[in-house]
């Protein structure tokens, strides 16, 4: 029913259509929804079932970019998706963008600063101040999505056990990376990072926004318009080209910082899912965007 009251409310072409529902009386609860049939992003990126990878660094630009107007419709829309993941990214024969499963989604009034709600979501992906605080907010997404940005450059999953415990979680792997000047430890080398000045462009400038979506205090992180816009700017080369010079091919990106957890002393516990809406007192400080030196 969640399902069912988000989406009928939505139309857009880079999210899953719903058709229709059986009713009430029957006695199996189906959603009827259009058929994608090209698999998810996580099959095209990790090699799952056959599926053939991803050729090109453009192609996984158009991806995200596509991703990010879905979710920014939904942000528009008053709804959070709360569980942005490439397994809930589908592609069609053209490899043409739908996200799908909204068994999470929140409707959030734009009057609120956030809802209060026990943290839900999928391991890797999840938003550390919403699992800490218990607040649900449109950057919980945009953190999600900081994570599918840096799938999309290390073709690496959003988690893996195999790998050092600091590393378990492809987001703290790649703050670290990037952090510690090992930038080219992060790239799947099948992309051409070295070798290629404009595939180098396009995957430092996506490092960099995810750098910012993946910031532990929401408030660093961009809205998902402002992602949107920036991908915009880097599938078309618009955006700045200086800081493309700063990257050293085994080195990482220069000048960025990084903002450690700044959660509450007392986070909120409720044991249920009902949502608690606190109503906005003052504007919200802007998202601060990371500065090269």
């Amino acid at each position: 029913m969640n399902e069912v009251t988000i989406l009928t409310r939505l139309r857009h072409r880079n999210l899953v259509s719903l058709y229709g529902c059986t009713s009430r009386r029957c006695r199996e609860l189906l959603l009827v929804y259009e058929y994608i049939p090209n698999g998810t992003l996580s099959c095209h990126l990790h090699g799952e079932i056959g599926i053939v990878v991803y050729s090109s660094m453009a192609d996984k630009n158009q991806d995200s970019h596509r991703t990010a107007s879905a979710l920014a419709y939904l942000h528009a829309c008053d709804t959070i998706h709360r569980d942005v993941k490439t397994n809930n990214i589908l592609l069609e024969n053209d490899c043409c963008v739908k996200v799908a499963d909204f068994g999470l989604s929140r409707l959030f009034p734009n009057d609120v600063t956030h809802v209060s709600t026990a943290p839900q979501g999928t391991p890797g992906y999840v938003d550390p101040e919403y699992y800490h605080c218990y607040q649900l907010t449109n950057k919980s997404d945009v953190y999600s999505f900081g994570v599918v940005l840096i799938e999309l450059i290390s073709s690496l999953p959003a988690v893996d056990i195999t790998r050092g415990k600091d590393e378990i979680n492809l987001a703290d792997l790649a703050m670290n990376k990037i952090q510690n000047s090992a930038f080219k430890e992060l790239v799947d080398p099948c992309l051409g990072f070295e070798s290629d000045s404009e595939v180098r462009r396009m995957i430092v400038s996506v490092a960099e926004l995810a750098f910012q979506c993946l910031q532990r205090d929401k408030e660093l992180r961009p809205s998902m318009d402002e992602v949107l816009q920036i991908l915009r700017r880097i599938e078309s080369g618009e955006e700045e080209d200086n800081h493309v010079e700063e990257v050293e091919i085994h080195g990482g990106v220069n000048g960025i910082s990084c903002s450690g957890p700044i959660f509450p002393s007392s986070p909120p516990s409720p044991d249920s899912d009902e949502s608690i809406l606190l109503k906005t007192t003052k504007s919200l400080p802007p998202a601060t965007k990371a500065r090269h030196s």
